[in-house]
């Protein structure tokens, strides 16, 4: 199976439809989104083309393709104009023998882990800066960054999940980072 994982969308329809340009090369299973799908939230500048409703209309065709989890700026309102699920905080994947717990980030992460066991994974988004180490604690934890508003001077990314490797990659499809299980 192979997954494409990406996050903090937050409503630009010209990162979106790079997004979905990668989606198309890469011919991924499914998409995960990690949450911050349309609303940019009041810390974040207006990213390019902010447009949630044509964000909507890009993924919409994709729905069935697609497992979303709840990010800090998605709500209710925007669960109404969606036909695919967004509100489920959290998304557990079984991957190359290891559990992988996705969420968006800004309740479960590095920080703050739901209960996992060594080896496991958790996935975020949320901080828009990727990133990929073993905790203390013995799992892996792993940042997806951000597709349309990254942090740090990162890039604007996805990753991509394929016989047991993750692969962080800009949005032409450059590889930025690997990570083998």
């Amino acid at each position: 199976m192979k997954l494409m994982i990406a996050s903090d969308i937050h409503g630009s329809a010209f990162y979106c439809r790079q997004l979905l340009d990668a989606f198309e090369k890469e011919k991924p299973d499914k998409l995960i989104l990690l949450g911050d799908i349309l609303y940019h939230g009041p810390r974040n500048d207006l990213p390019e083309q902010y447009s949630p409703k044509e964000v909507i209309k890009l993924l919409s065709p994709l729905k069935d393709r697609l497992i979303c989890v709840k990010g800090n700026c998605d709500t209710e309102v925007d669960q109404m104009v969606l036909d695919f699920p967004i509100l489920s905080p959290y998304c557990v994947l079984f991957l190359g023998g290891r559990t992988v717990y996705a969420s968006h980030g800004h309740i479960f992460n590095k920080s703050t882990p739901p209960p996992l066991c060594k080896n496991d994974i958790l996935i975020n988004g949320h901080t828009h800066v990727p990133e990929c180490c073993e905790t203390e604690d013995g799992f892996i934890y792993m940042n997806a960054g951000s597709v349309s508003i990254p942090k740090e001077n990162s890039e604007h990314q996805y990753m991509i999940f394929e016989n047991d490797t993750f692969l962080w990659k800009e949005l032409s499809g450059r590889v930025l980072r690997t990570f083998t299980l």
